[in-house]
């Protein structure tokens, strides 16, 4: 028997038992839609992530001081950041290309009768450059108000509506009270999101001279933060301000820093590995739906065998191979769950598209899961399709010609 031959007698059959053929792909399309579907969450929340992350910067440093230990306990921190640090960061960090000073609380911010419990940060007007933010309306204080005292404020892309505004521009120019104090809206930031370092945009930012000496009332200083000049010199960058610190605070070698440096970086690989795992768990959850669709084309494949002995003996006496039906049903098998496979990758993007646009997750179907699908679907056909094969090339055709 040739092979297109062969080829068609195994489509014939499968033609002759539709709802057979249908019912016995079930399986594979759930699998390769389920694998696809699984992955294009993982990788959509990876990348949402890396995102979000990557709008800081992954060349920016944050400093803060940590809670001193005692005999294992942790006690009240009694180090503290200042303007001393900062200093020294500035003069011994070469790899430093922008430093920014910070200190914050959570204030009541007043409106006319509207108020909002918002965290004011006293910054540097260098934010914007250091953080990644930018100004959506109005504009950022400049280095005279900073040094001026100047009682201006620019609000974060979501304090607006806590006021009582839908657009953070109509507030520009309005007065507002912070800690008592009377401050003018000059600018609105752009909204950034939630990154590994907090929500940066549910706060006010006043200048850091402003608040060091008329809010705040402390030369204590929350967070440095501080810009490497590039990903190559972050390690570098890293080094030198830890030095620059431990040297402002003389602490001794061997002794543990009184401070913390976290950058963006360590989030990104941090996250990426989280959701590179959390998207091989979902993809081998949906492999496992492959694995039982795979034993079902085994089952059904077996019982045809079964059923179609007499036609197995019929074909062999007239001169039809051990090879000719083991290829027949080989291609039974593997037909069943190609088919099955393209289906599921339709199946696979139209539900990740409508879970896009209907529950707005962000989904990203990737190219690579789509042919691991169809090759797991067509290596599930060769595999369990072998053994029904084999036991019908073994059939005694003698034997087949009796079988009722």
């Amino acid at each position: 028997m040739i092979a297109a031959e062969t080829v068609g007698v195994a489509l014939d059959a499968l033609r002759a038992n539709k709802m057979r053929s249908l019912l016995t792909m079930l399986g594979i399309v759930i699998g390769v839609s389920a694998v696809i579907a699984m992955v294009a969450l993982g990788t959509g929340a990876a990348n949402a992530v890396r995102e979000r992350i990557a709008r800081l910067g992954t060349t920016v440093l944050q400093v803060n001081a940590v809670r001193l230990q005692q005999g294992g306990v942790t006690t009240a921190s009694t180090a503290k950041l200042t303007m001393k640090d900062v200093d020294a960061v500035v003069e011994r960090s070469h790899n430093v290309v922008a430093v920014n000073p910070q200190q914050d609380r959570t204030l009541q911010v007043q409106w006319t009768n509207r108020n909002a419990n918002i965290q004011v940060t006293g910054t540097m007007p260098n934010f914007l450059d250091v953080r990644g933010f930018r100004i959506a309306s109005g504009r950022m204080f400049t280095r005279a108000e900073e040094a001026a005292r100047k009682n201006v404020a620019v609000l974060g892309g979501t304090v607006a509506p806590l006021l009582g505004f839908d657009d953070g521009a109509s507030l520009i120019g309005e007065r507002i009270r912070i800690g008592g104090l009377t401050f003018t809206v000059i600018g609105v930031l752009a909204e950034k999101g939630t990154t590994g370092f907090g929500d940066g945009d549910e706060q006010v930012l006043i200048p850091f001279s402003t608040g060091r000496f008329r809010v705040f009332g402390t030369d204590r200083v929350n967070d440095i933060w501080a810009l490497a000049a590039s990903e190559d010199s972050l390690e570098s960058a890293m080094a030198e301000v830890q030095a620059a610190i431990r040297r402002s605070h003389r602490i001794r070698p061997g002794r543990p820093d009184d401070f913390r440096i976290r950058n963006q970086s360590d989030f990104l690989v941090a996250l990426s590995e989280t959701n590179a795992t959390f998207a091989m768990l979902l993809a081998g959850v949906a492999a496992v739906s492959l694995l039982v669709g795979g034993i079902g084309i085994m089952n059904i494949m077996l019982v045809a065998v079964t059923e179609r002995t007499r036609e197995i003996g019929v074909r062999k006496a007239l001169g039809a191979t051990r090879r000719d039906i083991l290829l027949q049903f080989l291609i039974e098998a593997v037909v069943l769950c190609v088919v099955g496979g393209l289906i599921g990758v339709a199946v696979g993007v139209i539900a990740t598209w409508q879970l896009h646009v209907s529950l707005g997750w962000e989904t990203a179907v990737d190219p690579v899961s789509i042919l691991v699908a169809v090759g797991f679907a067509t290596a599930t056909g060769l595999i369990f399709g072998v053994w029904p094969a084999r036991r019908a090339a073994k059939l005694d055709p003698i034997v087949a010609l009796r079988f009722e």
